[in-house]
């Protein structure tokens, strides 16, 4: 292939990828219009996205949360297993709010569902909204396990070939406080998705593609690229900060420690303080936010620590509680003097690390954020 012609394949790729975003703000947008949740229509408390076949996020909307956005990355690959993508079919539409699959509380749906183009399984599309109410104790920290909390619902097929699951539907309407609402919102959910489907479709068509694959490939293989070049940017070293908040029992620290490496960001948690019997979720937010993602690490053969699963401060065992959103404003805590200061020969054992060696394809161009929080660590790492 010639240099001209590589170059304009290039444009033609970009072009697609540009499309591909817009299509998936389409389906953001259709969620917001249609919602029943204020927290949806007025908050923008969502988030969309396509994926390949493997459960790789190839886009992402604009509009949404960045806790959203990565759960529902990393909730993608939970619903594949349950549901390998040859066997989902037309109209098929898959709903959980695990919130150990999930984003962190039962408040949160997510709901996938398969998109085709000339009778063939080309991708999948995703989202995540929080809804207002799912019965049980609601939002707040009186609950003190996760079943007082609302329900709980674990991956299960919501449409059946465009047919919806009036066993399912009956269930969500008798448990929550405001059944028609609720069940207006997973409408909403599910129609998104059938609108990015659409214009998928409409979008291959147009460029006269069969598979999405050489273009997820393109966008995997730019956004690592640009992922390590915004790295290679950030001084070596290792920068230090902590937050805190005055809890339930006792105050809440959030502490971190962030070693800038050749090909990643690897961050520690050691210092942070363990689960409150009141849980404040965003602990396991933030853990979703910045672990490695080992699957995508281990599909494009790249290497790395792959993060275990830690029992412990970032990871609440199942049954813990997750809905507590009463914790007052966080404050930052007095610097140390060696804040900010590079510290490469500092010995590192905590088991509680997290690494960032590839960053969701679509928000890398936005990578470049890390910077500026990696040379002012008092406001956070």
């Amino acid at each position: 292939m010639s240099h001209e012609t590589n170059a304009l394949a290039q444009i033609h790729r970009q072009i697609m990828w540009n499309r591909l975003i817009a299509v998936v703000e389409e389906q953001a947008q259709t969620m917001i219009r249609t919602a029943f949740s204020t927290t949806v229509r007025e908050a923008g408390d969502l988030s969309a996205g396509i994926f390949d076949l493997r459960g790789r996020m190839m886009a992402q909307a604009v509009t949404g949360t960045p806790g959203h956005v990565n759960s529902m990355a990393e909730s993608v690959g939970h619903f594949l297993r349950k549901f390998p993508a040859d066997t989902m079919q037309p109209g098929d539409h898959y709903i959980t709010n695990d919130p150990w699959l999930g984003t962190g509380h039962l408040h949160d749906l997510t709901v996938v569902t398969p998109a085709f183009h000339n009778d063939r399984i080309v991708g999948l599309f995703a989202n995540t909204a929080h809804v207002i109410d799912v019965g049980g104790l609601g939002m707040g920290p009186e609950g003190r396990s996760v079943f007082e909390e609302g329900m709980y619902v674990p991956i299960v097929k919501c449409f059946d070939r465009g047919r919806a699951n009036e066993t399912f539907f009956d269930f969500m309407r008798a448990g929550s406080r405001l059944p028609v609402e609720l069940e207006g919102d997973i409408y909403s959910l599910c129609a998104c998705n059938d609108a990015g489907a659409h214009r998928l479709a409409e979008m291959m068509d147009e460029f006269e593609m069969s598979s999405l694959e050489p273009l997820a490939a393109f966008i995997f293989d730019s956004s690592h690229r640009a992922t390590l070049a915004e790295i290679a940017r950030i001084p070596k070293g290792t920068y230090r900060a902590e937050i805190r908040s005055d809890g339930y029992e006792e105050p809440v620290t959030l502490r971190a420690e962030m070693t800038i490496l050749d090909d990643g960001i690897e961050v520690d948690y050691a210092g942070t303080s363990g689960l409150s019997s009141r849980l404040l979720p965003r602990l396991l937010v933030l853990r979703h936010q910045v672990r490695r993602r080992a699957r995508d690490s281990q599909q494009l053969g790249e290497p790395g620590a792959v993060p275990h699963e830690d029992p412990g401060r970032l990871h609440p065992q199942r049954a813990a509680p997750l809905s507590g959103v009463g914790a007052p404003r966080d404050r930052p805590s007095a610097a140390r003097p060696d804040d900010g200061l590079p510290a490469p020969g500092r010995a590192r054992t905590s088991h509680r690390r997290r690494r960032l060696g590839i960053v969701e394809p679509a928000v890398a161009r936005r990578f470049v954020g890390v910077r500026s929080a990696a040379r002012q660590p008092a406001g956070g790492a």
